[in-house]
């Protein structure tokens, strides 16, 4: 089955307050936390050799409070790498995945929320660039 998920308008890193902001065709901008990408990372590495359940990463993937995006890779006219300042890079954000990420931001990070409290795992505050 052929993914046909337009591409995105534009993608624009935002540094200061670590968002990448994806604007699709007919639709609002969304802003996504680096932390957020970091830890909903399309990888295999993250979601497991077997993709989500319920939408969230199999691994629970924790202390990225801080991580910052150095690179956007195009790949293909389908997707983008990207590059994490803390070695993460194997993850292919393709446009559905980024469109998933972006309508599911607020449900998404919620039940995130949710499991590091379950697993007894506290967030730390965000370092000012």
């Amino acid at each position: 089955m052929t993914d046909h998920t337009p591409p995105p308008e534009s993608l624009r890193l935002r540094r200061g307050t670590r968002l990448l902001v994806v604007k699709f065709p007919g639709r609002d901008a969304w802003e996504l936390p680096f932390e957020y990408l970091r830890v909903f990372s399309p990888s295999a590495e993250v979601r497991g050799h077997g993709g989500t359940q319920d939408g969230l990463p199999k691994i629970l993937v924790i202390g990225k409070e801080n991580v910052d995006i150095t690179r956007v890779e195009p790949v293909g006219n389908y997707a983008v790498r990207l590059v994490f300042d803390d070695g993460h890079d194997s993850g292919i954000y393709t446009w559905k995945v980024l469109r998933e990420l972006g309508e599911n931001f607020e449900d998404y990070w919620r039940r995130y929320l949710e499991r590091l409290e379950r697993a007894g795992v506290a967030r730390q505050p965000r370092e000012q660039s």
